[in-house]
C-alpha cells in the first residue's frame, strides 16, 4: 500500500496541493494534473494505482476524461470528486467504473479510508486474477496422453462439453482414464476455480456412501459425533464426478435421482434441505442399457446422466498410445524417484506393443513403475517387465506379480510415514479411500 502511486486531477490548486500533501503524508507516490489534457499526458507515462478525478474542469470534464483513462488502463481505480453532486452524474461515473463518488469538501481521514479501501480491493482483484492464471496453468498438469484417432475423438469430445453445464456420462473399461477425463472436462469449464470432488461409488457401501454423499448431522448414527458435510455439499460450485455410477443400489438411484432434479438435499439424520449448485459427471465400466432392461438400474436416472456420452476406447484398439504413454510414465516416474530418465530397448517395445493390456492405461502405468523400481541399467529392457509373454498372451508365472510390488512398496511407505494414513497417500499420489481399500485388500498393518 506506501507504494502505491496516486494521480490527482483538479483544475483548482488549492485542492491538488491540499490533497497531495495529504497522501504524501501517508506515503504514497503522488503526481497532480491540472486538466483533461495534462492528466492523458501523464497516462502515458504511468501507471496509476488509483486517480482522483474532478468531474467539473474547463474543456475536457470528469465523465469524458475517466471514459478516456479507461481506454488506456482499464484496471486503475478512479474516485469521481466533485462540488455539484447530483445522483444523475454519480451513476454514470459508476456505471462507467469508477469505485466511489465523493463531493467537496472532503475530510481528510474520510478520503484516506476510501482511498486504502479501493486500493485494496484492487490489490485483492490483482491477486485473485494471478490465482486463476496460475489454477488454469496446474488444471492442465495431468495431461490426457494420445495420437490414436479414438482418443482424438474423445478430446474433440472434452473440448466441445467442457464450456456448457451438461452432465456427462464416460463410458470405458477400467483403468482407460475416465477420472482423467472427467478432470480434464472440469479444467477448461466455467467452473475450474471451484472443486472437482470425486466419489467411488463402486468401493463403499451403501451406508456409508450415503452418509458420504449427503454428509450427516451429529447423532445421525453410532459413531456420529459431529456434523459432517458430504461430497455433493463440497462440490458447491463445482464438479460431483461419480466414478463407477453402474454399482448404486436402488434406494442410493432414488436419492441421487432427486438431487439431480431439485439440487436440493438434506443431510442423513437432518431435517433442513440444503440448495446446491453443481455439474454432474458420471463414469462407468458397465453397459448401463442392460442394466435398465434387467431393471437393475433405474431409467429415469440413465435418461438424467447419460446427456452427454463420451466413450474412451481400451488400450487394446489405439496400439499407437501404447509408447507415447510409456513415455509419459517414464519421465514422471523419473521425477518422482529422482532417477534419470530410460530410454526402452527395442525387445520391450515389441513386448508393450504386443500385449493386449486387460487392465488398460493403469496397467501399462503400473508396468512401468516396477521397471523403473527394479531396472539397472539405463534402458528399460524386457527382463524389468511383468511382460514376459507366453504364446497365449499372459505374462509368466515365474515373475514378480505386480500385486507383490505394490503390495511391497505401500508397505514400506506407511513404514515411512509412520502409519500415518494421510501422508502416506500424499507420498503414494492416491487418495485416503483408495489407500485404505489396498489396505484392506493387502492385510497390511498401520
Amino acid at each position: 500500500m506506501k507504494t502505491s502511486k496516486i494521480l490527482i486531477v483538479d483544475d483548482e490548486l488549492s485542492v491538488r496541493t491540499s490533497l497531495s500533501e495529504w497522501f504524501l503524508e501517508d506515503g504514497f507516490r503522488v503526481e497532480t494534473a491540472e486538466s483533461g489534457e495534462d492528466a492523458l499526458q501523464k497516462m502515458h507515462g504511468g501507471p496509476y494505482d488509483l486517480i482522483l478525478l474532478d468531474i467539473k474542469m474547463p474543456g475536457m470534464d470528469g465523465i469524458t476524461l475517466q471514459k478516456r483513462i479507461k481506454e488506456i488502463d482499464s484496471d486503475v481505480v478512479i474516485i469521481i470528486m466533485t462540488a455539484y453532486a447530483s445522483v444523475e452524474t454519480a451513476v454514470e461515473a459508476l456505471k462507467l467504473g469508477a469505485f466511489d463518488y465523493v463531493t467537496k469538501p472532503f475530510d481528510p481521514d474520510d478520503l484516506t479510508r476510501l482511498v486504502r479501501n479501493a486500493l485494496k480491493q484492487k490489490d485483492l482483484a490483482d491477486e485473485n486474477i494471478q490465482l486463476k492464471e496460475k489454477i488454469s496453468e496446474l488444471s492442465g498438469a495431468d495431461e490426457i496422453i494420445g495420437e490414436s484417432d479414438g482418443m482424438k475423438r474423445v478430446f474433440e469430445l472434452v473440448d466441445t462439453v467442457a464450456e456448457t453445464d451438461s452432465t456427462v456420462l464416460i463410458r470405458g473399461e477400467s483403468g482407460t482414464g475416465k477420472e482423467l477425463v472427467a478432470r480434464a472436462i472440469h479444467s477448461r469449464s466455467k467452473r475450474r476455480y471451484f472443486p472437482i470432488v470425486a466419489v467411488n461409488c463402486g468401493a463403499i457401501t451403501e451406508t456409508l456412501l450415503e452418509s458420504e454423499l449427503f454428509g450427516h448431522e451429529k447423532g445421525a448414527f453410532t459413531g456420529a459425533q459431529y456434523r459432517r458435510k458430504g461430497k455433493i455439499e463440497l462440490a458447491n460450485g463445482g464438479t460431483l464426478f461419480l466414478d463407477e455410477v453402474g454399482d448404486i443400489t436402488a434406494k442410493m438411484q432414488v436419492d441421487l435421482l432427486r438431487v439431480i432434479e431439485n439440487k436440493r438435499f438434506t443431510r442423513v439424520g437432518g431435517n433442513e434441505e440444503i440448495q446446491v449448485d453443481f455439474r454432474l459427471i458420471c463414469a462407468t465400466n458397465k453397459n448401463l442399457e442392460k442394466l435398465v432392461e434387467e431393471e437393475k438400474f433405474r431409467e429415469d436416472l440413465y435418461y438424467r446422466i447419460n446427456v452427454f456420452s463420451i466413450f474412451i476406447p481400451p488400450l487394446r484398439e489405439r496400439k499407437s498410445d501404447i509408447m507415447p504413454l510409456t513415455n509419459y510414465f517414464v519421465k514422471k516416474y523419473a521425477r518422482s524417484m529422482g532417477k534419470p530418465e530410460k530410454k526402452i530397448s527395442p525387445t520391450a517395445q515389441e513386448m508393450l506393443l504386443g500385449y493386449s493390456w486387460p487392465g488398460n492405461v493403469r496397467e501399462l502405468e503400473n508396468a512401468v513403475e516396477r521397471a523403473m523400481v527394479v531396472g539397472k541399467k539405463s534402458e528399460i529392457t524386457e527382463a524389468d517387465l511383468p511382460l514376459h509373454l507366453n504364446g497365449d498372451g499372459h505374462a509368466s508365472e515365474n515373475l514378480i506379480k505386480l500385486d507383490d510390488l505394490e503390495k511391497e512398496h505401500i508397505k514400506k511407505i506407511l513404514e515411512e510415514a509412520g502409519g500415518n494414513v494421510t501422508r502416506a497417500a500424499a507420498l503414494l499420489g492416491i487418495d485416503r479411500v483408495t489407500l485404505y481399500n489396498k489396505i484392506k485388500k493387502y492385510g497390511l498393518k498401520r
